[in-house]
């Protein structure tokens, strides 16, 4: 079943067939062909197999995680992909990265998304942990959703990860969040995630290395 998945998976992505100055990626979601412009100088301009398999399964259970109207941000949004699949699935989207990814991100999901989606999405700068309450005040920031893929990985940066899961998430919001699991630091962090938030496993797919979670507050997972 892992294997069939991840084939149904990867089927969803395809290449150019004439090699151009700009490296691009396709890929099939929600009823679309989505063009990804990617940049190797830096990991967050890469699509990773978290980002696909978290695609997958917002486009496969749209019936129970309707994201129709939804207000949803994605932490690490990298090239954007999984912002624009949730986009194209009606949600009101907020993608964010940190500066130097801005532009990037932005060309993709406008590119996408224009005359696509029912809600224009917006692309926000977010270095975890730094300026929290101000560029995203409690107050009036309310996210049915938060999104995830493959932000856990070798840097120096896991507590302010967690302070920001922290900070987005109220009582009522979901977190779905796509990890690889690769060195034992990173794979500790699950452990302090659960210190603040409960998990379910939603899919586990072990040729890949990943599982995705759902998360909410300690107490307000719905059983």
């Amino acid at each position: 079943e892992d294997e069939q998945i991840v084939a149904e998976i990867m089927r969803r992505r395809f290449f150019p067939t004439v090699i151009t100055h700009k490296a691009w990626e396709g890929f099939h979601f929600a009823g679309h062909e989505i063009r990804i412009t990617e940049a190797t100088d830096c990991y967050g301009a890469v699509v990773w197999p978290s980002a696909l398999v978290l695609c997958y399964f917002l486009e496969t259970n749209s019936k129970q995680y309707n994201l129709v109207d939804k207000n949803v941000i994605e932490i690490g949004a990298g090239t954007g992909l999984v912002s624009i699949v949730a986009s194209l699935l009606g949600a009101l989207v907020t993608a964010t990265d940190l500066p130097e990814l801005l532009g990037n991100l932005q060309h993709n999901v406008l590119q996408n998304t224009k005359l696509k989606s029912k809600h224009r999405p917006c692309v926000k700068e977010l270095s975890w942990g730094i300026d929290l309450e101000k560029n995203f005040p409690r107050a009036s920031c309310h996210f049915d959703y938060i999104m995830a893929a493959d932000v856990v990985y070798h840097h120096p940066f896991l507590d302010e990860l967690l302070l920001t899961f922290d900070h987005l998430c109220k009582n009522d919001t979901v977190i779905l969040w796509a990890m690889k699991f690769r060195l034992d630091k990173e794979n500790q962090f699950v452990g302090r995630f659960q210190t603040l938030f409960d998990l379910e496993v939603l899919s586990n797919l072990p040729s890949l290395n990943i599982t995705l979670y759902k998360a909410m507050r300690k107490g307000r997972m719905k059983v």
